[in-house]
């Protein structure tokens, strides 16, 4: 490998298998990654001090690196736990375990694209707020809080501002590959706008195409999409030397429909500019379909699974193998 990337996974990749924090580590070491991603609270099973000390002592012997996150900080979002405390109290928590796992970064999110109805901009409004309030705390302990495009809650003009709004010395990306597809935009543009702001990654492979009813969105494994994820992780690595390549594989057996001849659904993407969504539409246009192989209805799903994540790890080997 002429250039060196930390190559990680996140353990969402894994979440059919239930392992623990020391299985996860393990199945990293067993693959030689850099880097394991705890992106949930539930994939490190604790936070209590005792246990991540363990966690990171593990991690040390096998000279791995990690990184954690959490879930929703916006309180208006319809994904955010409220049983789980306030934002405030919930970061104040997440940035703790940071501490004592050394990991660099928060990965966070918004929301969904469930909180574009009525308009995402109060969502953004909110998320600032909280991390305005949190700003001290956040640079006291030295991390920096990823935000992440997140399952089509925001695109990538919409972060940006965000991000720059709420202080970039603090506040900067996690950039998820698979989720602007399901924003309406082309996964290169998001990387173009993001890319200084970038702190961590999620990549994951992608497929796109025109039907009579609009455009199609599946989540495949690397390698066997078609937007062109091999130019997009070589610009990746270009564009944000040292931050982490970590799998986050989803693979999605039905494909997610937009009919964008439909009036209801520019309400949810109002301030789109047209020049962007062209670029979406381009990328459908250059498509073709991707469908699910059949599977074996009798496979157990973590089996699947297990060869989804196995498969693209093999996949991306190769490939940094040629940067």
């Amino acid at each position: 490998m002429s250039v060196f990337v930390r190559f990680g996974l996140d353990t969402y990749s894994l979440a059919a298998q239930n392992w623990t924090a020391w299985q996860h580590l393990d199945f990293a070491a067993k693959w030689n990654l850099n880097v394991v991603h705890f992106s949930e609270r539930r994939f490190l099973g604790s936070l209590d001090r005792g246990h991540l000390t363990k966690v990171r002592a593990r991690a040390d012997a096998l000279g791995i690196d990690l990184e954690i996150g959490m879930r929703s900080i916006c309180p208006t979002s319809r994904s955010f736990d409220h049983a789980a405390g306030s934002p405030e109290a919930q970061i104040g928590h997440a940035i703790a375990a940071a501490r004592i796992l050394r990991s660099p970064i928060l990965r966070a999110f918004v929301g969904s694209s469930d909180d574009r109805d009525g308009g995402i901009e109060r969502h953004i409004d909110e998320t600032v707020n909280v991390l305005r309030r949190v700003r001290t705390r956040v640079m006291d302990a030295g991390v920096k809080l990823a935000i992440e495009n997140h399952a089509g809650d925001l695109q990538a003009r919409e972060l940006k501002t965000l991000v720059e709004t709420a202080g970039p010395e603090f506040v900067g990306v996690c950039l998820d590959s698979g989720n602007p597809t399901w924003a309406l935009e082309d996964p290169h543009l998001t990387l173009e706008t993001l890319a200084p702001y970038v702190l961590t990654s999620h990549i994951r492979d992608s497929a796109v195409w025109r039907t009579p009813d609009g455009i199609a969105v599946r989540w495949t494994r690397m390698g066997e999409g078609n937007v062109g994820i091999a130019d997009y992780i070589a610009e990746y690595v270009r564009r944000c030397p040292g931050k982490a390549v970590s799998l986050e594989v989803i693979v999605t057996a039905q494909p997610r429909l937009f009919n964008y001849a439909a009036p209801g659904l520019w309400s949810r993407y109002r301030d789109q500019p047209a020049w962007e969504f062209a670029r979406f539409l381009a990328l459908a246009d250059k498509g073709t379909p991707v469908l699910e192989p059949p599977t074996d209805p009798a496979e157990d799903p973590a089996t699947t699974n297990l060869a989804n994540v196995e498969a693209s790890i093999g996949w991306m080997r190769s490939l940094l193998a040629s940067l």
